[in-house]
């Protein structure tokens, strides 16, 4: 039940205009995502639920949902492998089942459908990034529930939904080679040092005392990092 400092939209245009003043400097981008799943469900026909899902290397997973029915319906396409939200990720094509009933398109994953109280749905697809691709899912307890209008409206939502979606995975994809760096960076630090003991203590060069470490990583089955480690930590090297 919305409170009366956050009132529902009372139209598309309202829900849209909401989300355009949502600012990425105050909320993460995961609850960007949840505010588009949220809006679209109050202003889409249907008493529907919503949810985006996105494709990352063809690994299908739902990032924000708006009900349980949204989920499962997801969920159940990812175990049977095919549906609309997995057609319109991986193609690029909206799909549309106007009466789940009688489609006759993915009758294992409709028959499901039905059963939890999905008769219609529009799956959209969102502009994305290369690798990644995805869909606004909208999953309603009536037929026939989406027209021109509805459609168009969800396409918008789409549109704003795959901005924010590409801006947090480039976000993600920039962690993780941050995260990468750092590891790289410790492990060259320890290995260096390894080198300065051997080098001083044996008197070698430092292409010598790496090649001592690679040696002593072949003989022993373990990662050069590691052996260095042990040198650092022990001032012995592995016995082979």
């Amino acid at each position: 039940m919305a409170s009366s400092e956050n009132p529902q939209p009372a139209s598309a245009a309202e829900a849209l205009e909401r989300l355009g003043r949502l600012s990425l400097r105050e909320q993460s981008m995961e609850s960007l995502l949840q505010a588009v799943a949220d809006l679209a469900k109050t202003v889409m026909p249907g008493n529907p639920e919503t949810s985006v899902s996105l494709l990352v290397d063809d690994r299908p997973t739902t990032v924000v949902y708006s009900g349980q029915l949204a989920i499962d319906l997801d969920e159940s396409q990812y175990g049977i492998g095919y549906g609309p939200c997995l057609h319109t990720g991986s193609t690029g094509e909206a799909a549309e089942i106007a009466d789940a009933r009688v489609e006759p398109r993915w009758r294992d994953y409709l028959r499901r459908a039905v059963e939890l109280g999905c008769l219609s749905s529009l799956a959209v697809p969102l502009p994305v990034s290369e690798g990644v691709s995805g869909a606004l899912n909208v999953y309603a307890r009536q037929p026939n529930a989406f027209d021109e209008d509805s459609r168009s409206i969800a396409t918008r939502f789409a549109s704003y939904a795959g901005v924010v979606a590409g801006n947090l995975r480039a976000y993600q994809s920039a962690r993780d080679e941050a995260d990468n760096l750092q590891v790289a960076l410790e492990s060259r630090a320890v290995i260096d040092q390894a080198k300065g003991i051997l080098m001083e203590r044996s008197k070698l060069t430092a292409d010598a005392a790496f090649q001592l470490l690679a040696r002593t990583s072949m003989h022993t089955n373990r990662r050069v990092r590691d052996i260095a480690d042990h040198l650092v930590s022990t001032g012995e090297l592995p016995a082979s």
